[in-house]
C-alpha cells in the first residue's frame, strides 16, 4: 500500500512517465541521505536538484499542456504521483515544483498565445515558475491588491508593488503577477499579467522564510507591462486566481502522502527494533496501537487522494464535484497527515528530534500543508457551500472509472467563472456505504452519518448560528467525515482492498465522528436538542481481535522495508 523506492515500478504508466518517475527516484537515492538532511539543515538551495529535473526535461513533460505541445501532456494522475515522490524526499524539492504549477495555471487558462509559448519555451530550458498573488498586508485576499498598473501612452502600463509569499521568486523565468488598474474601479480593474524575475525593475527583497525553500518579498518598480504580456483582465483575472488555487491546491494531498510514508517506515523500524524494560517497545499495546492508527489513516489519506485524482479527471462543465473533492484533499489529508506523525512521534519520543533523520524533517513539514493554499478554516467554510446537495439532493451520473489514462487534462485551464459551488449536484453518497454495510465499522459510521442528516433535518442551524462560524465549522468537520469515508470506499472497491484494512479505517472514522459530536455539544452556541443529538451521536467502533492482529501484522512487516542510502 505505500510507496517504497526498493520496489518500485510505475508500470501503470506510459514508458516516458515511467521512465522519468523511476529516474528521479534513483536521482534522490544515488544522492543519499545524508547529502538529503545536510542540505535541509544548511537550508541550501536545491539547484542540483534542478539541475536533473532541467537535464531530465521532468518539469517540461509533466506540466505542459498538450495546446501549448502537442506531444505532452497536463495528467493529474502522474502530477499526483510525482507530488508523493518528491513529498518523500522533502518539502523543498516539492514546494519548487507545487509554485511552479501556480505560476503556470493563469498562463494557461490565458489566451496570450506569445506567454503560452514563452512559458513552454522556459520549461523546457529548465526553469521554473512563480505565482505573484500574495501580499504582506492583505495575504492571498484577491480582493485588495497594492500592487497598482499604471496606463501609458503606448497602451501598456507600469506596474508598482509588493508581493510576499512568493516561491521561487529568486529565479522564476516567468512571475504570474495579479494587480489592478489605477484607473478603474472594482472588478473590472484586476490585471494578471507575465513578468521576468531578471529584469531590472524586479526588486528581491528577501527570503521570507528560514527554510531550504526560498519563499520571496520582492517589489517592483516602475515595471513595464506591455500589451503582449497582460493575461487576463478583469473578472477574468479574479476567475483566473480561484481557478489556479483549484488546481494548485490538490497538490498538497499527494505531498502529505509522501512525507508521511518515509517517516513510517524510519518509526516502525526503529520502535521495532529497540527493546526497553526487557521488551521489544512494539509488544506494547499502546505502541501498537497508535501505529497502526497511523497505518491506517495513511492508507486512508491515499485511497481518498487517489480516487479524487479521478473526478478532477473527469470534470467538465456539466461535472463540477472536483471542487468538493479538492478542498477536501488540502483540508483533510493534510490534517490527517498531521495527526499521523504525531502518533509515530508518541512512539519514537525523543528519536524524533534526532538531526540525522528524516523524522525530524518530518514533524516540521507536515505542519506546512494544512496552511497552504488556505487555512483549514477557509477550506471548511467552502467545503459547507457544497453539504445541502451533497446529503440531500443526490442526481445521477455515469461512474467514473480509474483514470490512468495518457490524456491531457484540458479542463482544468476552462474552469469558467469561479461561482456556482452551492448549484452543483453529486451522485448519492449513500451507494459507496450500502456496498460496504457487511463491514461493522462501516455499518456504525453510516449511522453516525444518518444521524448528522437528521440534525441538519430536524435542529438546521438557526440564523444566528449560521453567523457563528465556530460553530458552523465544526458541522463542516462532521459533513467532511462523511465525504472522506464515501470515496475512501470507492476507492476500495476499486483496488480490492481487504475487508479487514477497510474496517480498521472505519474504526477511527467512528471514533473521530464521535470526537467532533462531543466539540459540537461543548459550543456555546449549540442548542439544547443539538447537544443531546451531540451526545447521541457518541458510538465505539466495533472491535475485533483477528482485524487487529491482521493489521498489526501489516504494520510490522515495515521494520527494514526500505531505509534510505546513506
Amino acid at each position: 500500500m505505500l510507496f517504497n523506492p526498493s520496489t518500485y515500478d510505475p508500470k501503470q504508466f506510459d514508458d516516458t512517465t515511467r521512465r522519468l518517475l523511476r529516474a528521479t527516484v534513483d536521482w534522490f537515492e544515488s544522492r543519499g541521505k545524508q547529502a538529503l538532511i545536510d542540505s535541509y539543515i544548511d537550508r541550501a538551495w536545491y539547484g542540483d536538484f534542478l539541475e536533473f529535473a532541467a537535464k531530465e526535461g521532468l518539469f517540461a513533460e509533466f506540466l505542459t499542456p498538450s495546446s501549448a505541445d502537442p506531444e505532452k501532456r497536463w495528467d493529474t494522475a502522474r502530477i499526483a504521483e510525482l507530488n508523493e515522490i518528491l513529498g518523500f524526499y522533502g518539502l523543498g524539492y516539492w514546494y519548487t515544483w507545487q509554485v511552479t504549477i501556480l505560476g503556470l495555471g493563469p498562463v494557461w487558462q490565458s489566451g496570450n498565445e506569445a506567454v503560452r509559448a514563452r512559458a513552454a519555451k522556459l520549461l523546457t530550458e529548465g526553469h521554473v515558475m512563480a505565482f505573484g498573488l500574495s501580499e504582506r498586508s492583505h495575504g492571498a485576499d484577491i480582493y485588495s491588491t497594492d500592487m497598482i498598473l499604471t496606463p501609458t501612452a503606448d497602451g501598456g502600463f507600469t506596474a508598482t508593488g509588493p508581493k510576499y509569499y512568493i516561491g521561487n521568486g529568486n529565479v522564476a523565468g516567468l512571475v504570474s503577477v495579479f494587480g489592478r488598474r489605477s484607473d478603474v474601479e472594482g472588478p473590472e480593474g484586476y490585471v494578471f499579467f507575465a513578468v521576468d524575475s531578471r529584469h531590472e525593475a524586479y526588486h528581491l527583497v528577501k527570503n521570507v522564510v528560514n527554510a531550504q525553500m526560498y519563499v520571496s518579498e520582492f517589489r517592483l518598480e516602475d515595471y513595464p507591462v506591455r500589451a503582449e504580456d497582460v493575461l487576463h483582465t478583469g473578472k477574468a483575472a479574479f476567475d483566473a486566481a480561484l481557478n489556479t488555487v483549484n488546481v494548485g491546491k490538490f497538490n498538497l494531498c499527494t505531498a502529505s502522502v509522501g512525507i508521511c510514508e518515509h517517516a513510517m517506515y524510519e518509526a516502525v523500524t526503529h520502535a521495532h527494533n529497540r527493546v526497553l524494560y526487557g521488551r521489544k517497545v512494539t509488544d506494547f499495546p499502546h505502541v501498537r496501537r497508535e501505529l497502526t492508527d497511523a497505518y491506517t489513516r495513511l492508507v486512508a489519506m491515499k485511497l481518498f487522494s487517489d480516487r479524487a485524482v479521478d473526478y478532477f479527471r473527469s470534470a467538465s462543465p456539466e461535472d463540477r464535484r472536483y471542487l468538493l473533492f479538492n478542498p477536501m484533499t488540502k483540508m483533510k489529508v493534510t490534517t490527517e497527515g498531521e495527526k499521523v506523525i504525531d502518533l509515530m512521534w508518541d512512539v519514537i519520543a525523543a528519536k524524533g528530534f534526532e538531526a540525522d533523520t528524516y523524522f525530524d524533517k518530518a514533524a516540521k513539514d507536515i505542519r506546512g500543508l494544512p496552511k497552504l493554499e488556505g487555512t483549514v478554516h477557509v477550506n471548511l467554510a467552502l467545503i459547507l457551500k457544497f453539504m445541502a446537495n451533497y446529503l440531500f439532493a443526490p442526481t445521477e451520473y455515469a461512474p467514473v472509472p480509474t483514470r490512468l489514462d495518457a490524456s491531457d487534462d484540458e479542463f482544468l485551464f476552462r474552469q469558467g467563472p469561479a461561482r456556482g459551488l452551492g448549484a452543483i449536484r453529486f451522485h448519492d453518497w449513500r451507494t459507496a456505504y450500502d456496498a460496504h454495510a457487511h463491514l461493522p465499522n462501516v455499518a456504525r459510521f453510516r449511522e453516525q452519518a444518518d444521524g448528522l442528516c437528521a440534525l441538519l433535518l430536524e435542529h438546521a442551524p438557526t440564523a444566528e448560528q449560521q453567523q457563528d462560524l465556530d460553530f458552523l465549522l465544526e458541522i463542516g468537520q462532521l459533513f467532511a467525515l462523511v465525504v472522506y469515508g464515501h470515496l475512501v470506499l470507492e476507492q476500495a472497491e476499486l483496488t480490492g482492498t481487504e475487508p479487514d484494512l477497510l474496517d480498521g479505517i472505519f474504526d477511527f472514522l467512528v471514533r473521530d465522528f464521535s470526537a467532533h459530536a462531543t466539540e459540537l455539544h461543548g459550543k456555546t452556541s449549540t442548542s439544547e436538542p443539538q447537544a443531546a443529538w451531540a451526545l447521541a451521536q457518541v458510538r465505539r467502533p466495533v472491535a475485533d481481535a483477528e482485524r487487529t492482529a491482521k493489521l498489526w501484522a501489516r504494520v510490522e512487516a515495515l521494520s527494514g522495508a526500505y531505509e534510505m542510502r546513506p
